[in-house]
């Protein structure tokens, strides 16, 4: 296969990867959680690609996803952008350089890890910055926010994405090499055995209906 074979089929792989991502973000959203927040699975799907290509790809992808939420369903312009952006691009790049390292299950999970510690940082951090010119409140009543709302909402956030990351990405990336897009042995699932890994879609999906369902609740959906 000669290298501009290799890059087409790369280009072919994250644009439909980003494409499911802009789904995601636009068609499957929990919006209006403590009158502001909007939950939407768009970083698993980020994730899976940045985990499959490299860090550098995922956080391309981010920006564009963002982008096309900008100019579509948000009302919150170039805040609303910079926020998203940020807490994609953060949750991504951690999680899949410390993958990129040492590509097994136990690093997919420390990098997941190490990225909802660091979204849930920064996000904080950028609410504390940004949300008092958004909403027009002062800052003593942003801090007011955190432990009632905002930690608990990224908290959430990140383990809900984290689960759906483990639960999707051997699915995701058999698909891919069913396409001819990526080549074969590509990630963490070829290292262990199959027993871990039916284990680990197991545990993910309970985790996943857990917080779903706490999320739900949080929202004041049911």
């Amino acid at each position: 296969m000669t290298k501009s074979n290799e890059r087409l089929k790369t280009l072919c792989a994250l644009a439909m990867l980003t494409a499911i991502a802009i789904v995601c973000d636009i068609f499957i959203r929990i919006p209006n959680i403590g009158g502001f927040l909007t939950y939407e699975p768009k970083d698993v799907i980020l994730v899976i690609g940045a985990f499959i290509f490299n860090p550098i790809a995922g956080i391309i992808m981010s920006l564009v996803v963002c982008l096309v939420e900008m100019v579509t369903i948000s009302t919150t312009g170039l805040i609303g952008l910079l926020m998203n952006f940020l807490s994609s691009a953060v949750f991504v790049g951690v999680s899949s350089v410390i993958y990129h390292r040492d590509k097994r299950m136990s690093k997919a999970i420390v990098g997941l890890l190490a990225g909802s510690v660091s979204m849930i940082v920064i996000m904080l951090l950028w609410n504390y910055i940004m949300t008092p010119i958004f909403m027009g409140v002062p800052r003593e009543a942003v801090l007011q926010m955190f432990l009632p709302l905002l930690i608990p909402f990224n908290a959430l956030k990140a383990g809900l994405n984290t689960a759906l990351v483990l639960l999707l990405y051997k699915g995701v990336v058999t698909a891919l090499r069913k396409s001819k897009l990526v080549p074969e042995r590509e990630g963490y699932e070829n290292s262990n055995k199959k027993t871990n890994t039916v284990i680990l879609i197991a545990v993910s999906a309970l985790i996943v209906a857990t917080l779903l369902v706490v999320l739900l609740i949080f929202a004041g959906i049911i």
